[in-house]
This record gives C-alpha cells, sequence and structure tokens, in this order.
C-alpha cells in the first residue's frame, strides 16, 4: 500500500470503493489491541473526549446504548467508539503517508484535511446491530465529506454482517433531506438487487469508499467478531450548522502526539 495507480484512480470513480491491500501483521495486531484496551478501560486516555456506544441487548437498531462521550464499563461488546483521533496508536495511523496522498487527490493538493470521524465499529459474535441503507454524508455540514478509510480488523463475510454495498451509484445524492444520509424503504427497493455485493474483506484489508456509496450491514450471527475502524476525511474549512470546525490531521494546525498529551486542542 505505497501508492494508486491510475488504472485504480479509474477504477475507484467507476465503482465508488477501491481495495488498498492489506496491513501488516504488527499494525493489525497493534490496533486490535489498543481498541481492547480502550474499551476495557485500561488505555491511557482522556475517555472525556471519546464518544461512546453499547449495542442493543437483542441487536435492534432502536434499543442501541446512548452515544455520548465517556467509557460505560469495561466491556468488549460497545457498538461504537469515535474521537479516536485524540488516541496517540490511532492517530499514528490515521495520518499515514498514503492518506495524505489520497486527500491529495480528492480534494487538491495541500488542501488541509480535518478528520470528521475517526470510529472504531463493532459486531460482537452472534450479536451486533442491523444497519440500514444510506450514504455517509450529513446536511449539518457546508460541504459533504467525499472520502472514508474502512479498515477490517477482523476477517469480514456476509455470516458475520459485513458490509452491503451497491457499487457505482456513488455519483447521486439519493436523499438530500434525509438524516445521516438514511434512505427511505422506497429508495432501498429501487435499489438493484443484481448490483449489491457482500464487501467481504480478509482481517487487515483496507477499502477506500467514497462517501456517497449506499452501504448497510447486517447482524453478526457467527461465532466471530467483526471489528472495523473507518476515518472520514474532510476539507478542514468544512463547518456544521453551529460554526464549529473539525480536528485537522493534515496540513497547518494537525494534531500531534504531544497535543493530545498536553490535554489541549488544536485550534
Amino acid at each position: 500500500m505505497d501508492d494508486i495507480t491510475p488504472a485504480q484512480w479509474v477504477e475507484y470513480e467507476d465503482q465508488g470503493f477501491l481495495r488498498l491491500g492489506s496491513l501488516d501483521h504488527e499494525t493489525l495486531s497493534r490496533l486490535r489491541n489498543r481498541i481492547d484496551d480502550i474499551m476495557m478501560g485500561k488505555a491511557d486516555v482522556d475517555y472525556d473526549r471519546m464518544l461512546m456506544q453499547l449495542n442493543s441487548e437483542d441487536g435492534a437498531y432502536g434499543k442501541i446504548g446512548q452515544q455520548s462521550k465517556g467509557h460505560k464499563g469495561a466491556t468488549l461488546a460497545y457498538r461504537k467508539i469515535q474521537d479516536l483521533e485524540w488516541d496517540p496508536v490511532f492517530l499514528e495511523y490515521i495520518q499515514r503517508p498514503l492518506w495524505r496522498d489520497i486527500c491529495d487527490r480528492v480534494y487538491g493538493s495541500g488542501t488541509r484535511i480535518a478528520c470528521n470521524r475517526a470510529m472504531f465499529m463493532n459486531k460482537p459474535a452472534n450479536f451486533g446491530t442491523f444497519l440500514r441503507w444510506h450514504q455517509d454524508r450529513w446536511p449539518i455540514l457546508d460541504q459533504d465529506p467525499k472520502l472514508t478509510i474502512y479498515t477490517a480488523l477482523d476477517t469480514a463475510n456476509a455470516e458475520n454482517g459485513c458490509m452491503r454495498i451497491v457499487p457505482g451509484f456513488h455519483r447521486t445524492i439519493l436523499n438530500p433531506e434525509a438524516k445521516a444520509g438514511t434512505l427511505s424503504d422506497e429508495m432501498v427497493s429501487a435499489l438493484p438487487e443484481d448490483g449489491v455485493m457482500n464487501l467481504e474483506l480478509e482481517a487487515g484489508e483496507v477499502v477506500m469508499l467514497h462517501n456517497w456509496l449506499p452501504h448497510s450491514s447486517g447482524a453478526n450471527r457467527s461465532e466471530n467478531a467483526r471489528r472495523a475502524f473507518s476515518v472520514c476525511y474532510q476539507d478542514a474549512t468544512t463547518v456544521d450548522d453551529s460554526g464549529e470546525t473539525y480536528q485537522v490531521v493534515f496540513g497547518d494546525g494537525a494534531l500531534t502526539r504531544e497535543v493530545i498529551g498536553s490535554g489541549r486542542q488544536n485550534p
């Protein structure tokens, strides 16, 4: 995973996703062990910065736990943990040179890049929440993020709730009025059944995704966890409807390990 060829860029622009290759064993183990430590409350991090959410007990989306800052008990059953740019191990991964090169291509060379969200997602064995069809966009932002780097921390397949996508359907906002890009039942029924694919991944495999690519995922019906780490990169000039900006990770003012250790927030 050192570079992307012109032919690969053509494939990405046509399909809305691109397989980038796989992490080495050491890097994958470091990310896995770190997220386990964070879930179990063993990591030396500022939990008050992190948005954490437990799974629902029966897998129903409407019963998922409260999504709020702070640790919610030592368990490996978290559904989601965000703001992982404030962890030094995940920040190092977020700031990989290849991701910088990809951002340059997507947003323009030298553009300051912020992290919309750096998020761990988890479907524990025989558990996990169904996620309905949507596009990754948020009407509270003044411009849409375009890029997500998705890393499988475990093998992902149809049995354990891998992502399902519709290649080539990333060129249009399908539901511009929806909260968080959710698609209506009518829009979902209009998606071509023969165009839907399971995005099955090996542990450590990395995929580049266009944010408008429709996707969903099912519950985990296997004995194996399905964990992933997803980073959404956006132009650092992006503001939400309250005028707030997001943490810069590439360019002037980018977050560093030193800033994390000091407890400050970058301007």
